[in-house]
């Protein structure tokens, strides 16, 4: 019988395998699962039949198989080789980043006032956890009980992604020794888990709680400070304050340890360590026994009043070195230093005299009479007045329908210049800022113009964050948000420190500090020194000046206030001193606030003060003696 061309796999007896037959066999009979052929002997024997196109498929499926699996085994040994060599490296070798010691801060004769303490900390490495869920739920909710963290905030730090698998979460911080040593034994054997030695930040401001507005605090980083790379989620930054402005300094540089790791992630030996290159240390300007004075005398003079906040600001004005910077309330930073607690952050962030706000230099406030010498200044430059002009005050001036008053009903009678900074003459400044009769005063444009020149409507550049700039009024500003024209009486009311300025404490101490040193004005600074070596430039200045010949009048007018003016109650200082008392009016039916400015001693200035009592009263009954007592200590104790 002829048969189309067939495959046959059959068995040759004669080399005991299986050979492939074509057509060229001879078929002698078909059995039921096979065909029979004879060999070279003669023999029949029984094989399979494979269809020509069933067996190409069959190949051709096969072809493809192993196609397939070599594909994936050289994508997974060239393409993602590294990617598992270096996972596979990770089990075994394990880098960890040792954080450098942050810089000491000191004040200026070398106190301590933040540094890095011994301390403990649990910490948890989401990558050693248990990869099986149970086994992993389990794990967390036994150290959640054993900690005493809430479990599902500890399984949401567990979830990392994988960047991040191998780096140390602090669970708890600042452990007391005898904790840490319970928690070393209870976590024993704990996969994932481990109790580290660290440094924690305190800050020593047990008689001045105001520095923690100017040290700041440091805290763990954002998202946004890990966008940039510069940072490892387990690391701590600076925030606010010193802490925050000079965080570059402070922080250093990291070191690294590479170390032996088992399939559990627990270290077997130290293959290599770098080590960490600490912050810089840091030098304030600050006189922590004049901060620490100020503060308390202030404190017991709010205590005497009724009042809660308040402002005191001291600086060098020769060079810009602040030496005393209170912002009260205050608060301890030692809470944010390594996490503050919930209910504690919300009696802070609740409280109705917000302790948090650095008032002094993040405070805007009308300026009351404190403005009067800037305008005498602008005055006698632009010609408006000599030193020798006088006006006679009765009590008041009356434009039409509306009468602008002095502070001293009946008025003062005739004073110049001098006798109205002294005296704090309304009525003089009226009419040298608005005009009056036949004398053209200032106007709204020169007023900004010197008093921008003072530094006011701008940041005066401390190195401190959140500096407000204030607010000096325009003819423009107030049609646009106020849709009214500007009027003399806006005029008046600038002149004397009303009406719509706002200057803040430290503001008013730099450009106190230009009347201090005889016209150059000066950047308050905190930082002196870096490393114990002087900063380069030391504090920098401003190349312009300001006329020194009619600076030498207001100064002189400043010094009349001490001798038979408003501040009268300095007149016994041990040496002379200058100032001028400001009251201004607030918003509502609230008490004014209670202004002050001065320097001393008065031929060779080294200290100028700013003080602000916020619903005070009045400048010369509240803030006047807080500078007595700022003065004379700064006389026995400053050194200068």
């Amino acid at each position: 019988m002829k048969r189309s061309p067939l495959f046959v796999i059959a068995e040759d007896n004669r080399f005991g395998d299986i050979r492939t037959k074509r057509n060229f066999l001879a078929f002698d009979d078909w059995a039921e699962n096979g065909f029979l052929w004879k060999d070279a002997t003669g023999s029949q024997r029984l094989s399979a039949i494979i269809p020509r196109g069933k067996f190409r498929i069959a190949m051709i499926a096969t072809a493809f198989l192993f196609l397939l699996l070599a594909g994936r085994a050289l994508f997974l040994q060239v393409v993602m080789g590294g990617y598992y060599r270096a996972l596979a490296e990770e089990n075994r070798m394990r880098t960890t980043a040792a954080a450098a010691p942050r810089g000491i801060i000191y004040d200026r004769r070398g106190k301590i006032l933040a540094e890095n303490i011994p301390a403990f900390a649990l910490t948890m490495t989401p990558g050693d956890l248990p990869r099986e869920p149970d086994a992993r739920k389990t794990l967390l909710q036994r150290m959640s009980f054993i900690a005493g963290i809430d479990p599902e905030a500890l399984t949401l730090l567990a979830e990392t992604d994988e960047n991040s698998l191998y780096e140390e979460i602090p669970i708890l911080q600042d452990l007391p020794y005898e904790t840490a040593m319970k928690l070393s034994i209870e976590t024993a054997g704990m996969p994932g888990f481990q109790l580290r030695a660290v440094a924690a930040r305190a800050y020593h401001l047990t008689d001045a709680e105001s520095l923690s507005h100017v040290l700041g605090y440091i805290g763990p980083v954002a998202k946004a400070d890990l966008a940039s790379g510069a940072y490892r989620p387990t690391e701590m930054i600076g925030k606010t304050g010193i802490e925050k402005t000079w965080e570059n300094l402070l922080r250093g540089t990291s070191g690294k340890t590479v170390t032996e790791v088992d399939a559990r992630g627990r270290e077997l030996a130290i293959v290599s360590k770098t080590k960490a290159i600490p912050g810089s240390s840091l030098t304030l300007g600050i006189d922590y026994g004049l901060q620490a004075f100020a503060e308390k005398r202030l404190v017991e003079i709010l205590d005497q009043i009724g009042a809660k906040k308040a402002s005191v600001v001291a600086m060098d004005p020769k060079t810009g070195a602040v030496r005393a910077l209170v912002s009260w309330p205050a608060y301890d930073n030692n809470l944010f230093a390594n996490g503050i607690k919930k209910d504690a952050y919300a009696s802070l962030t609740e409280d109705a005299n917000h302790p948090l706000f650095p008032r002094a230099v993040s405070g805007e406030f009308p300026s009351g009479s404190t403005f009067k010498p800037f305008i005498a200044y602008a005055a006698l430059a632009e010609g408006i007045i000599s030193e020798h002009t006088s006006f006679l005050s009765t009590g008041g001036l009356r434009i039409g329908p509306w009468f602008f008053p002095d502070w001293k009903p009946g008025g003062h009678g005739t004073a110049d210049v001098r006798e109205a900074i002294a005296w704090s003459v309304n009525t003089f400044f009226y009419i040298i800022g608005g005009g009056f009769n036949d004398v053209t005063g200032l106007g709204v444009e020169r007023i900004t113009q010197y008093a921008r020149m003072f530094g006011f409507g701008a940041k005066t550049g401390i190195d401190v964050p959140n500096e407000a700039d204030g607010f000096l009024p325009s003819k423009e500003w107030k049609e646009d948000v106020k849709g009214e024209r500007w009027f003399v009486g806006d005029t008046y009311h600038l002149a004397i420190g009303q009406g719509d300025l706002l200057v803040t404490p430290v503001q008013m101490a730099a450009a106190t500090a230009v009347l201090a040193n005889g016209g150059t004005r000066v950047e308050p600074a905190l930082l002196e020194k870096i490393d114990g070596k002087e900063r380069t430039p030391a504090f920098p200045k401003f190349e312009k000046t300001i006329g020194k010949n009619w600076i030498e009048i207001v100064r002189q007018g400043m010094r009349q206030a001490v001798t038979i003016g408003s501040a009268r109650a300095l007149n016994g200082l041990s040496k002379p001193v200058a100032g001028k008392t400001g009251t201004a009016q607030t918003a509502g039916q609230k008490k004014t606030n209670a202004w002050f400015i001065g320097f001393g001693p008065y031929d060779k200035p080294t200290l100028a003060v700013t003080i602000l009592i916020e619903e005070g009263g009045e400048g010369s009954a509240v803030a006047v003696p807080l500078a007595k007592d700022i003065f004379e200590w700064w006389f026995l104790y400053g050194g200068e």
